[in-house]
């Protein structure tokens, strides 16, 4: 098994004042040739946006969108129509496709808004637009694996356009959990929100990133409480 290990304080940065946001891979003004991409997953952004500022509107294309609040409320605007409020809990999607524009900004009068912002390579180009957002039970990610995104929508996630699957899990310390791939070619990522979990002998801290090549089935190992976004893609 390969694997390589993203240090949360390896990260680049950027701070504009309103935003602050790490980024585990290269983007905006932070470049580093050795940390362009994992596979197909392209950007994972860590962003706190202060209460009321946000993004403008500007365009994207060709990428998968997909977007985890932490803490917070974000106010999303877009050139097909759509204007909603996405609340920690939720997931939302965007397939930029052939073209779509859009705004964000927090929706909260006081404090920060936390959210994940990540990139994936689109399987097809050029498609039609597409936007989507779904709530999810919390509950149903206590010490087991919660599919939020896929390529068909299966168990209740949301469909994106690429043979990618996200899943979430909330794992007690000291729980023990494995993971299956859906498709054994996928690598797998690993992005820890909270906590410390132990896999293929590394332990992983707060807002680290481990992506895992060439394994079959993984087991996670809770040190603490711990809250982990496992993102598996393709690596080609």
């Amino acid at each position: 098994m390969q694997k390589i290990h993203h240090p949360a304080d390896s990260r680049g940065y950027a701070d504009r004042g309103w935003l602050q946001s790490h980024h585990t891979f290269s983007f905006a003004n932070y470049h580093d040739p050795e940390r362009m991409n994992f596979g197909t997953l392209r950007v994972i952004n860590d962003d706190y946006i202060e209460a009321g500022m946000g993004f403008g509107t500007h365009p994207h294309s060709n990428m998968e969108i997909i977007t985890v609040p932490i803490i917070g409320e974000l106010r999303h605007k877009d050139s097909l129509g759509n204007e909603f409020i996405i609340r920690e809990g939720e997931i939302q999607t965007m397939s930029a496709g052939y073209g779509i524009a859009h705004s964000e900004y927090s929706n909260l009068e006081i404090g920060k808004t936390n959210l994940l912002q990540i990139w994936v390579l689109p399987k097809k180009i050029d498609i039609t637009p597409k936007y989507a957002q779904k709530k999810f039970d919390e509950s149903q990610r206590k010490n087991k694996f919660q599919l939020i995104v896929s390529p068909d929508g299966q168990s209740g996630s949301v469909d994106i356009n690429q043979d990618a699957y996200f899943s979430l899990v909330d794992l007690e310390k000291e729980k023990a959990l494995a993971y299956k791939k859906y498709l054994p070619a996928n690598g797998i990522y690993l992005f820890v929100i909270e906590g410390q979990v132990s896999v293929a002998g590394q332990v992983i801290n707060p807002r680290d990133g481990l992506g895992l090549m060439n394994s079959s089935d993984i087991n996670l190992l809770a040190q603490t409480d711990s809250k982990i976004l496992l993102m598996e893609v393709p690596l080609a």
